[in-house]
């Protein structure tokens, strides 16, 4: 049990960091196509590596694994992950890092409407009301009461929004194909989906123009590994031995980390107002998990 706790809250933890380490890339000088082409990239040559080993262990090969999802519909739902890369990494880019991550949280009421719009799914009461909580604390949170009307950056929002309902309809397909699949497989087919995608919209020109020679090969990695490495392998171990209700409360722990790494490391201005939605934010996230936790 103590083991699933600390995968999960730790696979939470390296999404949480990654944006501040896009920040740093920047400040480098580097591009939106070097950042996302470089992570999916190096994402998905180390998920496959790692699965080739895998796949090599006595262990996998005495498992007995029905494939039923076709892996080129793997790799397409793999495209949602690509345009989270590419509109979040924008937003990073156009506002503070502590709102960027704030603006993807929107995923939770967005996950919601997703539901009863594809299935029906009526929100049930305590859903409702975490959607009014994430509404009222993403404006504490993001400093728009702080802040006058002519600077905000709408364009930033507006990718923002996009990261996140691209984020909502990858966390639906991700739940619903290729459950079948070792953890290790699906993560690398998913994240060659992301990678086809991004080299569609950003040719790779970091791999021949000595981008790569230069702090780009730390960066990518870095964001490679914390960001399409440790948190799908990490939740894939946790998430089974702790159930999807805890997991979902834990996994909350990534936006007061993007936060505080906004605050210390790249030296934003964090009040506490923003403090105090935050803490609204984490309460509707833990909220419609209550009765499942109980449960269990």
């Amino acid at each position: 049990m103590l083991k699933g706790i600390l995968l999960v809250f730790f696979g939470a933890c390296s999404f949480g960091i990654l944006s501040t380490f896009v920040k740093l890339a920047y400040h480098d000088g580097y591009t939106l196509g070097d950042v996302t082409g470089a992570q999916a990239f190096f994402g998905a040559v180390i998920l496959w590596v790692l699965f080739f080993f895998q796949s090599r262990t006595s262990a996998y090969k005495a498992k007995e694994i029905k494939l039923i999802t076709p892996w080129w519909k793997m790799i397409l739902a793999g495209t949602c992950t690509g345009l989270v890369s590419v509109f979040y990494y924008q937003c990073v880019k156009l506002v503070p890092n502590s709102v960027a991550i704030i603006l993807l949280m929107q995923f939770i009421w967005m996950s919601i409407l997703l539901e009863l719009i594809i299935y029906k799914r009526k929100p049930t009461g305590l859903q409702f009301l975490a959607i009014l909580l994430v509404l009222g604390g993403t404006v504490l949170a993001s400093g728009m009461i702080e802040t006058s009307i002519s600077s905000i950056n709408v364009k930033g929002i507006g990718f923002g929004l996009l990261a996140a309902i691209s984020y909502a309809g990858f966390l639906m397909l991700s739940g619903r194909i290729g459950n079948e699949y070792p953890a290790l497989k699906k993560s690398a087919l998913m994240i060659t989906g992301a990678c086809i995608l991004i080299f569609l919209i950003f040719p790779p020109t970091f791999l021949f123009n000595g981008a790569l020679n230069g702090s780009l090969l730390k960066w990518g990695l870095i964001i490679s590994v914390f960001g399409t490495v440790i948190p799908p392998l990490f939740y894939a171990e946790g998430v089974p031995q702790i159930g999807t209700a805890l997991s979902s409360i834990l996994s909350a722990a990534e936006l007061p980390v993007a936060v505080m790494m906004a605050g210390f490391v790249l030296q934003e201005q964090v009040s506490f107002l923003r403090w105090v939605g935050v803490c609204v934010i984490l309460s509707a996230m833990v909220m419609p998990n209550l009765k499942y936790l109980k449960r269990r």
